[in-house]
């Protein structure tokens, strides 16, 4: 009989603490502390959610506590979004917090209108902790821009219109969410920012003009396509700013968290397409994209398929530039880091690059070199093109691989290529360079050639392929190539000492 008197007297022990537990939390007194008085939730598009951000609650008394309240001072009709112990609103009661213990607290925001006419908007509100005399409060801020949003319509069955890239060798179509731009949308202008989802297409006989200063925006799995017989056109300016940038043009991802500033992929590509021509670029950055250009021609038309000067295209999650059979001329060029090939020149074509840097110091494991060029494809069937002309002027071809040059030749078609003045990252010992004969720096297809050394950069691995005055680079330029291109990409003037790649060298910062 002691035996189970002995069970019911600790359970009515457990059930008396277990009961008693309710009663011991202390109202919430105005004494609870937070990781931050303002949660910044840094800047946004309209109609684009942010990131998640934490606010982390402390209560460092000894007695567990209840919070009454927590809710947004602007209550339902609040843009931002609560998510408190596990469950979502904007507006939650009786908390509890144990003594010496914490909660955490994700806040969002999605700001779906701003007032007429207003460009952006400081949008501000507060989380409240309990009422009157012991409410505690923490203010969220977030700068809201306006955009112009560009996107495909949705059929009668609520499935968003596509368009056709291209079409395989054995006749299958490959498709992608996209449309078609109108007559009144074929100039993209610098007062408001562009959003696209989805391919925005530049019909056929049409041109896409891009003023100075302009800035756009891709979505994930979104870009610019151009179809044959259309053309682009982006007339950016020098900037005199380097922060502002406030005549380039650039092109990056819709998210405007500074933890999204360097991350790679966050976009499709411009794919430009076999058929476009007089394509003319000026004063471009493209960051962030999965391929940062896509550049198909026909090495049977010479007509010029792109001129892109003075411009920059930097952490492509596959390829900077990648042509094919296209006929490119470029000038003032940096193809930075990139997951593969910073530059991917395939199936032959023509090419002429004048102080370009070609540098790849891709973060973590890539395939391929910084400059890679053959006369034969690599994803389909085709046996072949000429490349009929792939010149490189007082430019650097450099990255953190051991070799940062790739031939590779069929051995049927056209395989020309000439090096003059170029620094070239190159290890003899380096597995892809199978057919030593390509790789003869003593022949005709290199001349004046500094192989391996220091190009002494302020950065790499951030994309700053500025170069220092220690730098084995400098004043090693052909002095008639550089009146081809008088000014460096910051308007230096390199006439009469010129240095390799679009930099002139000056002294690091302090």
């Amino acid at each position: 009989m002691k035996f189970p008197i002995v069970i019911i007297l600790v359970l009515f022990v457990l059930w008396g603490s277990a009961c008693r537990k309710d009663f011991e939390y202390a109202p919430s007194d105005g004494h609870l502390s937070f990781s931050r008085d303002t949660v910044y939730l840094d800047t946004v598009f309209s109609n684009i959610g942010s990131s998640t951000y934490t606010l982390k609650v402390y209560n460092t008394t000894k007695d567990d506590v209840l919070i009454p309240s927590i809710g947004l001072r602007n209550g339902p009709d609040s843009y931002y979004k609560l998510n408190v112990d596990g469950k979502a609103g904007n507006s939650f009661t009786d908390i509890p917090l144990y003594a010496e213990d914490s909660l955490f607290i994700f806040i969002e925001t999605n700001v779906t209108a701003l007032p007429n006419e207003t460009l952006q908007l400081l949008y501000t509100d507060a989380i409240q902790f309990d009422t009157d005399i012991h409410q505690q409060e923490v203010t969220l801020v977030t700068l809201v821009k306006d955009a112009i949003f560009l996107y495909p319509k949705k059929d009668t069955n609520g499935a968003n219109e596509i368009i056709k890239l291209y079409t395989h060798k054995d006749g299958s179509e490959v498709f992608v969410e996209g449309f078609d731009l109108k007559d009144d949308q074929l100039h993209f202008t610098n007062q408001k920012p562009y959003v696209i989802y989805g391919y925005a297409s530049v019909p056929e006989n049409k041109e896409l003009v891009i003023d100075a200063g302009a800035r756009i925006h891709f979505h994930r799995n979104s870009g610019i396509f151009v179809k044959p017989t259309a053309s682009l056109k982006v007339n950016g300016t020098f900037s005199n700013d380097r922060e502002q940038m406030e005549g380039e043009v650039i092109f990056e991802g819709d998210r405007l968290e500074p933890s999204f500033s360097n991350t790679p992929g966050q976009w499709g590509t411009i794919f430009i397409a076999n058929g476009s021509a007089q394509n003319s670029i000026e004063y471009l950055t493209i960051k962030n994209a999965e391929i940062g250009m896509y550049v198909a021609g026909n090495i049977e038309n010479d007509t010029s398929t792109l001129e892109i000067n003075n411009s920059q295209i930097h952490n492509s999650a596959i390829h900077s530039l990648w042509a094919r059979s296209a006929t490119i001329t470029a000038q003032n060029l940096l193809l930075g880091s990139s997951g593969s090939a910073s530059l991917y020149c395939e199936l032959g074509g023509r090419y002429e690059f004048t102080h370009a840097t070609i540098a790849n110091y891709w973060n973590g494991f890539r395939t391929g070199r910084a400059l890679s060029l053959s006369n034969h494809g690599s994803m389909d069937a085709v046996a072949g093109a000429d490349l009929i002309q792939a010149d490189f002027k007082n430019c650097i071809i450099d990255g953190n691989s051991m070799s940062e040059l790739l031939l590779s030749s069929n051995k049927e078609n056209t395989f020309n290529y000439l090096f003059q003045n170029c620094f070239l990252k190159f290890r003899e010992t380096d597995s892809d360079s199978q057919d030593a004969t390509l790789y003869d720096f003593e022949g005709p297809a290199f001349e004046n050639i500094i192989l391996n050394g220091n190009p002494d950069y302020f950065n790499p691995r951030d994309n700053d392929f500025r170069i220092g005055l220690d730098s084995d680079v400098i004043n090693k330029g052909s002095i008639p190539f550089a009146q081809e291109v008088p000014f460096d990409l910051l308007n230096t003037v390199r006439t009469s000492a010129p240095d390799l790649g679009v930099y002139q060298a000056t002294a690091k910062e302090e």
